[in-house]
């Protein structure tokens, strides 16, 4: 349909009418979804939520995009991001979950010469979806996940995506062989690491600044068929970090495929404390089996997991994960294990989705923190931040656990600390329903701001993942060496600045020119 679009981006500029040949949503439901966010902090109300079919829409919309004076586009994918950063006030947002049925249809396997295989998906496709079209259809499985499953594949290699198998398999973008990307002049190229490698690696991990993904070529092995999966207790904090430091800088055919850890309170507080720990469902915690000589406030959970093939006889795994098991220093009696399905396995997040569904939380604000903190400083971050600000914990998970630089391509736009082991941080509040409004989580989002500012007075060398700043200086500091490169980037692929408005980096450029197709 056509929509005449009244350019209001400029407070007190004169209106100016625009033609834009454009697929949109005009009812309010869907102009009101697309003007929040799972973070539920802010809210950013588009002129018109455009729902494309092809790479083609999306440049369609891109260019007419900058046939205006400041109109800018936001690729949204399942609305997960924390602070705005898939919004546009006032511009288009391209729903990259627009026909997602269809979506699901165009996945591809598309096989080298070599041998090898990968997965063509669409960048509005969600990871979970990809996992059952791999492993239903095909008996095979991208190695690199996120935690939570809905996300799509556009949005995560946008940003990094992170799990615990990205110490040994590397994050996602490190895990892709091949993308379309239409850039911020409406160009769509197809990129990789050896046809326009700088676009390749400046989309990865480019918080959207220079390209909406369209499609991705996603490597694929053989899907395991089940997990041993397993976790442990610490009292000491010392003793956590040594082991988990330990297990992902072990040689590959000796490590296991996922390492995670998180923080909990001393006490049996359901969200905060340990029954938040014990699996399988229906286990129980004995916390008479904490030893006495560790007064803090909190405790640790490592949390593992050893793939089993179909070639593989399960005598021989599980002599491989007691060995393992045995050298480690954590609680005896506080051990817990379980054997489940492949895809079972990587979805365990969303039974924690419905039970937050159901009590109301998902829908509440989660004012997030997410961080990378380099190994160095994780023991101090530890005593200031986890054990001092959050000592009752943050009413939702506090993941904590390490990850290795080396497995992180540098040509990618993702900012890391300096170390060569560093540890992901993630404050996974969910506010419960007295305090989800208003001021309680103004006082949320202050102490988050707290953390960062304890983090760089302190000198702790570390990054905020998901950033997102303010100020030119900020983000300035954020890249450090590498921002003169995201600058120049920015100005290759998108001059106009038309693209990713909510992360508040650039601001658009002015022009009234009308001579693009």
């Amino acid at each position: 349909m056509m929509l005449a679009y009244m350019d209001r981006a400029a407070a007190g500029a004169a209106t100016e009418r625009d033609a834009l040949e454009l697929t949109v949503v005009a009812a309010d439901a869907a102009e009101c979804a697309a003007a929040r966010d799972f973070g539920g902090l802010v809210s950013a109300r588009p002129a018109a939520v455009v729902r494309p079919a092809s790479a083609d829409d999306v440049a369609s919309a891109i260019r007419a995009a900058a046939r205006t004076t400041l109109l800018t586009v936001a690729a949204r994918g399942n609305g997960h991001s924390v602070a705005g950063q898939a919004m546009s006030e006032g511009g288009l947002v391209l729903d990259m979950r627009a026909g997602a049925a269809s979506r699901r249809q165009q996945m591809k396997l598309v096989s080298s010469g070599g041998g090898a295989a990968f997965a063509d998906v669409p960048g509005g496709a969600l990871w979970e979806e990809v996992l059952h079209w791999a492993v239903s259809n095909h008996g095979l499985a991208p190695a690199s996940w996120t935690d939570y499953l809905r996300l799509t594949v556009g949005g995560t290699l946008s940003n990094g995506g992170v799990s615990g198998q990205s110490f040994r398999y590397g994050p996602q973008v490190s895990n892709v062989a091949e993308l379309e990307v239409v850039t911020g002049e409406g160009e769509c190229r197809v990129c990789s690491p050896s046809a326009h490698p700088d676009l390749f690696f400046a989309v990865l991990g480019g918080l959207g600044q220079f390209g909406v993904i369209t499609r991705a070529r996603i490597p694929l092995s053989p899907a395991p068929q089940t997990v041993k999966w397993a976790r442990v207790v610490y009292a000491s904090f010392a003793e956590y970090a040594a082991d988990a430091e330990w297990l992902v800088t072990r040689p590959a055919e000796s490590a296991f495929d996922y390492v995670e850890g998180f923080a909990f309170v001393r006490s049996d507080d359901p969200v905060n404390g340990w029954p938040s720990v014990p699996i399988p469902a229906g286990a129980r915690f004995d916390p008479s089996l904490l030893p006495a000589g560790e007064p803090g406030p909190l405790l640790y959970c490592l949390e593992v997991a050893l793939y089993q093939h179909h070639h593989q006889q399960p005598d021989a795994v599980d002599e491989r994960m007691g060995e393992m098991m045995r050298r480690l220093k954590y609680v005896r009696g506080l051990e817990y294990a379980a054997d489940v399905g492949y895809v079972e396995f990587l979805s365990r997040v969303n039974r924690v989705e419905e039970e937050a569904r159901r009590s109301g939380s998902w829908a509440a604000p989660h004012p997030w923190l997410n961080l990378f903190v380099s190994a160095r400083d994780i023991a101090d971050f530890d005593r200031a931040v986890l054990k001092g600000m959050l000592a009752d914990g943050v009413d939702g998970p506090m993941l904590i656990y390490p990850m290795l630089k080396s497995k992180w391509d540098p040509n990618t736009s993702v900012a890391l600390p300096e170390g060569e082991v560093f540890y992901l941080v993630a404050l996974l509040r969910f506010c419960p329903g007295g305090r989800g409004r208003g001021a309680a989580v103004e006082e949320l989002v202050a102490q988050n701001g707290a953390i960062v500012d304890a983090c760089r007075s302190s000198g702790y060398d570390f990054k905020t993942y998901f950033p997102h700043y303010r100020t030119e200086a900020d983000w300035a500091r954020h890249f450090g060496s590498k921002w003169a490169r995201f600058v120049d980037r920015k100005a290759r692929y998108d001059p106009l600045a038309i693209l990713a408005p909510g992360q508040k980096i650039f601001a658009r450029t002015p022009s009234s020119r009308t001579d693009r197709s």
